[in-house]
């Protein structure tokens, strides 16, 4: 009878059948594993150099100076009691940026989606000109269409205020709600149409509640994408601001000179979290949206 001690080493000992299914297993496992490659190295520090400002201005917000004794807190909540109580003038800025963009988001929305459905629908003289002129304020650079801007702001006695922020913030958001309305049309099925009118459908009727649904999705990101590029920009807006105007970029601006309050880290923080969560909940939207096309 073989000893306890014979039986245990030949156990640990015995090699596993090398069989053709073991040796699929093996191959399809190493090809798992995850490899470093040179892209996969330029997207982790693509992704860093993104990623950090917005750790530093995180961790910023909460730490506190005591400038009477000059002890550091490891975290306080001292710069967001002082933006929601001591702060009028960011909130001042941050209630025109989001007047301005709100208002130019929805009037480049209503003429972007528009003039999408003329432009790809319809044929006449100059099509293929509108269409290459409608792209020229998101390939110029903003230096040029704000001096351009308050140029003509100028030459028409136009006084500079919250009206000419808008007006401007209109003209460039324009193209961006045009190019995602359009790209929505291009997928867009004409049968609809057709069965629309054979129903006894007018044109306005199958504009409101055929074409306007179907194409929903594209109109919401132009929405929310002017909103965004409303709502960063300084080049256009420094030019064509005035006196009782200022958008918060251009508070910003201003305070760097006397150095950045860290109440600009927290309402950062703030801004960051309403971003992701607008982002979330429209994503989900625009999902629900188009799953019931």
């Amino acid at each position: 009878m073989a000893s306890p001690y014979y039986w245990l080493t030949k156990k640990i000992n015995k090699k596993s059948p090398n069989t053709e299914n073991s040796r699929h297993a093996k191959k399809s496992w190493l090809k798992r594993v995850p490899k470093i490659t040179f892209s996969k190295i330029v997207l982790f520090l693509t992704i860093v150099f993104l990623f950090i400002p917005l750790v530093i201005i995180v961790a910023e917000s909460f730490h506190y100076k005591d400038p009477e004794t000059l002890a550091e807190s490891n975290l306080s909540l001292h710069w967001y009691k002082e933006l929601l109580f001591g702060s009028g003038e960011v909130w001042d800025a941050l209630f025109n940026s989001i007047i301005i963009a709100v208002s130019s988001s929805v009037v480049a929305t209503i003429l972007g989606t528009t003039a999408s459905i003329g432009i790809n629908w319809h044929k006449f003289a100059g099509k293929s000109y509108i269409q290459t002129i409608s792209f020229l304020p998101m390939v110029l650079p903003e230096v040029i269409i704000g001096a351009a801007t308050v140029i003509f702001f100028s030459g028409i006695k136009l006084k500079l205020g919250m009206f000419t922020i808008f007006a401007a913030h209109t003209t460039f958001c324009l193209p961006f709600v045009y190019m995602m309305v359009n790209a929505r049309l291009d997928e867009f099925d004409h049968a609809l149409i057709e069965a629309s009118y054979d129903l006894g459908a007018n044109e306005f009727e199958t504009l409101t509640k055929v074409t306007v649904p179907a194409i929903m999705p594209g109109i919401l990101s132009g929405f929310m994408m002017a909103i965004t590029m409303s709502l960063e920009d300084f080049v256009i807006t420094f030019f064509v601001s005035g006196p009782g105007s200022t958008t918060l970029p251009i508070y910003i601006y201003s305070m760097i000179r006397f150095g950045v309050s860290p109440v600009i880290n927290a309402l950062s923080l703030v801004m960051i979290i309403m971003t992701c969560l607008i982002a979330f909940f429209l994503r989900k939207g625009l999902k629900t949206i188009a799953a019931s096309k």
